[in-house]
This record gives structure tokens, sequence and C-alpha cells, in this order.
């Protein structure tokens, strides 16, 4: 083409787009840093869907969550007025903001949403008698981002077919990796 984009590239409303090469995904990983993750959650509950919400924090509290003080275990969202918040989450105090600069570790907390996603959670909510837990608390570009995920609470006989299918999925990769190692010596 004559208008500096190359035959292979894909032009979208005007912009070329090629596709990501290993290095641009490499840096992407780069600005996302895991500051916490519910493992409690995907053991009691079945994860139906997820989405990335933002969150509304004091700036001790981002200091706090950049020195990785944050627990998430009895930690659930819900729907007020349209508008999505965060109980439970313990978010420790900055050592260092006293006065106006500090914050209670368990208060409340604003997800950030488009109006129609909460929306559509609500329904489904009310519909399939759903609930919305928090399964990870991460920096992403330099904000912190939570996933929340619309999940069923899982039974005891659940709880047990899922660690006794994922102890199988388990060893069956580790055979697999004993099958090609001894492959690869004969």
């Amino acid at each position: 083409m004559s208008d500096g984009v190359a035959d292979s590239d894909i032009v979208i409303s005007g912009y070329p787009y090629t596709e990501k090469n290993n290095m641009a995904e490499k840096k992407s990983d780069e600005n996302e840093k895991l500051i916490a993750s519910n493992r409690k959650a995907r053991h009691d509950y079945t994860i139906l869907d997820v989405v990335e919400a933002g969150i509304v924090l004091l700036g001790s509290e981002v200091k706090s969550v950049r020195s990785g003080q944050v627990q998430l275990a009895d930690a659930y969202a819900h729907v007020v007025n349209g508008e999505m918040w965060l109980d439970g989450i313990h978010i420790s105090s900055y050592a260092f903001a006293h006065g106006v600069g500090a914050h209670e570790p368990m208060r409340r907390r604003k997800l950030l949403l488009h109006r129609e996603q909460i929306r559509r959670m609500q329904d489904r909510i009310n519909k399939e008698r759903l609930t919305i837990v928090p399964l990870e608390v991460r920096f992403s570009k330099g904000r912190v981002k939570v996933d929340i995920a619309l999940a069923k609470g899982r039974q005891k006989a659940d709880r047990r077919q899922a660690i006794a299918k994922k102890e199988s999925e388990l060893e069956m990769r580790r055979e697999a990796g004993r099958q090609k190692k001894q492959g690869n010596n004969s």
C-alpha cells in the first residue's frame, strides 16, 4: 500500500493494526504487579464471570497497597443505588500517615465500573442467586485494579469433586511430562 501500511497489516478505522509480538506482551506483563489474591474464593465458589474494576482509594491506602498490606479473605461486593461497593477488604494503615491523611482499614470502598456492567451483574445476581467476590488486587499501568467475579457457592460435595478433578488433571500433566522425558532419553 502507498500510505505506509504493509500488505500484512490490518487497517482498523484508519489506523494500522499489527499482531502483538512477544516483546509487546512481555512489556504489558511488566506493567502488571499482583498485590493480593483470594485463593479461598476459588475454593469456595464456582467462578462464572470475571470483570476488572477500578477502585477508589485514598493516598495512604495506595501506599499500603504498594507495600502489599491487603487482605481479601472475607471481602465481597454488592450494588447500592446503582453503584458497586467493596466491603470486607482490609488495607492496613500506612505507618507514616497520621490524622487527616490516615484511613480506616476496613472502610467500604467504591468500585469503578460502567453503569451497564453494574446493571448486567445485578440482573444476573437476582436471577441466578449469585454473589460477587474479589479474586485479586493488582497494579495495572500504575493504577490499582480489582478483579471481581460473579460466583456461585459450592456445597461440600462440589468442593470435593473440584479438588479430585484438579488432582487428576495435575497427575495427568505429570505423567505426560514423564513420558516426554523418557522419550527424549531413548
